[in-house]
């Protein structure tokens, strides 16, 4: 099996799940579960792990993990690696407990922060344990709410932040923002995940490649390297309506044209997206090539949006 993307750095913020071998529960009593929370104390103590949010459930776990010294790998293998030592001999068995390698989804905090822990903490409701977050012992919610006094590695003040500048406000600001969804459908922020790899804006996965992804640390034989590589069609979308302001035909044009040249998206990926067949895709980029070579101020902002974009020949 292929290994996930790991990007690394110091100030790194990750969205981190790790699911028991074939969905089996990885928590059986409370002292199982307290014994975890032993193990993220350690992490924090000796790996310097910041950990914003916790979610424990029967078979899985999340996260939400800063890492100050950009050393994701050293304290999942702690914390992954001790807890299964524990689970093991506490029930006389032998390899494995964690599905595969943990998820990390490297996340723009600022951006997601706050959305992606109310989504952690709804977790118990999503999966009928509990009518209310509160309710649920294994998460960091209570501690959210002022219910319980926070462990000493538990760290509430950067969630906190976005909702008030006193401890008070921000405490309630962050229940009614929770309560506004408890028992609601809504969409995961996961769904904006690129390439399984990233959560966060246009600018800063962009960022993300320019400073990561030419690293010669990072194992190229990664299909999530690859697709992020990759141009995300909407980047390109976007871009071009900035650029091309209010001229709609021209835009289309413009994005149908980029992403056909630039993307690395397939032909159908395109079309799809354009709602046009993969034929229309090629003839509308050959047209619009033919466009260029007799427009110069044209050519000149698809030339400003390529290199906005970092796009290099496909």
């Amino acid at each position: 099996m292929a290994r996930p993307l790991r990007i690394e750095y110091p100030g790194a913020f990750y969205h981190i799940t790790s699911r028991g071998i074939e969905q089996k529960a990885i928590f059986q009593d409370d002292k199982d579960r307290d014994k975890f929370l032993y193990y993220l104390e350690t992490a924090h103590q000796r790996y310097g792990a910041v950990i914003h949010v916790y979610c424990l459930m029967d078979n899985h776990y999340h996260l939400l993990l800063e890492t100050p010294l950009g050393n994701l790998s050293q304290i999942m293998k702690h914390i992954n690696g001790a807890y299964t030592t524990y689970y093991n001999i506490k029930r006389l068995r032998a390899g494995h407990l964690f599905q595969g390698r943990y998820k990390a989804l490297l996340i723009e905090v600022d951006e997601y922060a706050g959305e992606l822990s109310r989504y952690l903490h709804l977790n118990p409701v999503r999966a009928k344990i509990v009518n209310k977050p509160e309710e649920y012992k294994w998460s960091s919610y209570r501690s959210y709410l002022g219910i319980e006094r926070p462990a000493k590695w538990l760290t509430l003040e950067l969630i906190l932040s976005y909702f008030g500048v006193d401890t008070n406000t921000s405490l309630r600001e962050y229940g009614y923002f929770v309560d506004a969804l408890t028992g609601n459908d809504y969409q995961s922020p996961l769904k904006k995940v690129t390439a399984s790899t990233i959560l966060g804006g246009l600018g800063f996965i962009k960022e993300i490649k320019e400073k990561y992804l030419n690293s010669s640390t990072i194992n190229r034989d990664v299909p999530a390297l690859t697709e992020l590589k990759k141009a995300v069609i909407t980047e390109i979308d976007q871009v071009v309506k900035e650029v091309f302001k209010g001229d709609i035909n021209l835009i289309k044009k413009a994005s149908i044209y980029i992403c056909h040249r630039y993307s690395g998206r397939t032909l159908k990926e395109i079309g799809r997206h354009f709602q046009i067949g993969e034929s229309g895709v090629s003839k509308a980029s050959q047209r619009f090539c033919e466009l260029l070579e007799n427009d110069k101020e044209i050519k000149k902002k698809v030339e400003y949006i390529c290199n906005s974009l970092s796009l290099s020949n496909a």
